[in-house]
């Protein structure tokens, strides 16, 4: 470790570099692609709402707030309505029906609510045969809006219609959609970016994306640095770490300088790719720039070791923060602890689990999900059971990967009955399970020849109304 400086502060919090590397894919994430946040744990709640009241005010202000609160549900109530109606229109659509004149009888005030919620009702319904259909109506629904009066499109509606034609497939017409967005004085973001990057599929289209948002006039990096950081963080997010590279010596031969975002960025994709000599050649150069490693970097350092069967030197590592003044968090121990259980690891997961409390530090969901997915992957589910009790008990409320992974380990012990229970119980408790959480239940008890049974969640499935757009992946399943 004589490459790391005893220069590092105790500012830990850098720029807005987020690397979720201790959140771990306990599942095949790429079965669905709902709304943006499916698979994301919500953010902490940053600030508590405070509102002071003067007795003598008390009442008015009282009567106010509620009056405001019964108007704004009366306008989502309202564009919910307006929106099944339009839906139900666009699915008249078909040769000799006048769409356009459909939809003016209809005579629904617009709203940015109204294009939200229709937009979203199309991507909903998006199955595996009607894309082509859906993307064309979703088009045809965005265009008639664009021509009523006083009326103009979000950036946010942009981003949604983009996010059908990706479902669909449709990268010419996204692609056509963001030269309209400029086009119509719209700033492209980053959002705008990883919708694009996400859909190219192929390196070469990737390149092509990534060289047109660096040079674009209209792209909106804030509140990174420049575009290079903007489109390096975007292109972490979505795993193109040779991409991630080849950015890196664009923006070197462009004479941009890097700043602690980029070194972390470049060494996690340096990381990811094995290499291992390059990894600690940017720790050094970051630290020659006058950059102190970051909780970034060192979770990144962690992850590397862990994952590289290097115990002794995690613990030489996590001794070395305390000596500058980085004091280990959760977000660290997790980290080591998850590197450890892919290597397969259990024991000395167990050892760092038992020093992160000797630390002060709660383990907190993630960490005991990781636990629990180690041990399931190593077969020993009476031990993820034990740590599904003790996390319980702890006040540690399972989310929703946690299930998956205990649905996971029953059914690959044969206990089909405890699996589906374990359903049920996640629902009681108000963790509705994802996509992957019935796939992986039903494939298992396909696998095993209980046809019979899998069917019964399926439709218990769409009887809830969970993922119906979603039923064609289920193979050889007819809807009653």
């Amino acid at each position: 470790m004589n490459s790391l400086t005893q220069s590092a502060t105790s500012s830990i919090v850098r720029k807005a570099s987020r690397f979720l590397l201790t959140t771990r894919r306990f599942s095949d994430s790429n079965l669905i692609n709902g709304d943006e946040t499916d698979n994301e744990l919500p953010p902490p709640v940053e600030e508590t709402l405070k509102v002071t009241w003067e007795t003598t005010e008390m009442d008015c202000g009282f009567t106010e707030e509620h009056e405001k609160v019964s108007v704004r549900k009366r306008f989502v109530e309202s564009n919910k309505l307006s929106a099944s109606l339009v839906l139900d229109t666009l699915k008249q659509d078909c040769p000799g029906f006048n769409t356009k004149s459909a939809l003016d009888e209809l005579n629904v005030p617009l709203s940015g609510l109204l294009v939200r919620e229709v937009l979203l009702g199309i991507l909903k319904r998006l199955s595996f045969d009607n894309k082509t259909r859906c993307a064309k109506l979703a088009y045809k629904f965005f265009v008639w809006c664009n021509g009523q009066e006083s009326f103009k499109h979000t950036a946010n509606s942009y981003h949604l219609l983009m996010k059908i034609f990706a479902e669909c497939g449709e990268y010419k017409a996204m692609c056509r959609l963001v030269d309209e967005m400029i086009k119509d004085g719209y700033p492209t973001t980053a959002r705008t970016f990883n919708l694009l990057i996400c859909t190219c599929g192929e390196a070469g289209l990737a390149r092509e994306v990534v060289e047109q948002f660096i040079k674009s006039k209209t792209f909106s990096y804030r509140p990174f640095k420049h575009s290079y950081n903007a489109v390096l963080h975007s292109l972490l997010g979505v795993k193109h770490y040779k991409l991630i590279e080849w950015v890196y010596e664009q923006m070197l031969e462009d004479g941009f300088s890097p700043d602690v975002l980029t070194y972390n960025v470049v060494m996690f994709a340096s990381f990811r790719l094995g290499k291992t000599d390059k990894l600690y050649r940017l720790l050094d150069e970051m630290v020659k720039d006058g950059f102190s490693p970051d909780l970034h970097t060192y979770n990144i350092l962690l992850h590397h070791l862990a994952t590289g069967n290097k115990p002794l030197a995690a613990l030489n590592l996590l001794n070395h923060m305390r000596e500058v003044g980085v004091e280990p968090g959760v977000i660290h121990f997790t980290t080591l602890i998850d590197g450890l259980s892919r290597a397969g690891k259990l024991e000395a997961c167990k050892y760092f689990m038992d020093e992160m409390v000797k630390a002060g530090c709660t383990p907190d969901v993630v960490c005991y999900t990781v636990v629990i997915t180690g041990y399931i992957s190593g077969g020993e589910l009476e031990k993820a059971e034990e740590m599904f009790r003790e996390m319980t008990e702890k006040g540690q409320l399972p989310n929703v990967f946690t299930y998956n992974s205990m649905i996971r380990g029953f059914c690959m012990a044969g206990k089909f009955k405890e699996a589906r229970s374990l359903l049920k119980e996640m629902e009681s408790r108000g963790c509705n399970p994802n996509f992957v959480v019935y796939s992986t239940l039903v494939n298992n008890l396909r696998n095993a020849g209980k046809v019979l049974e899998a069917h019964e969640v399926v439709k218990d499935m769409v009887e809830k109304g969970h993922y119906v757009h979603l039923i064609s992946k289920f193979k050889k399943y007819t809807r009653s």
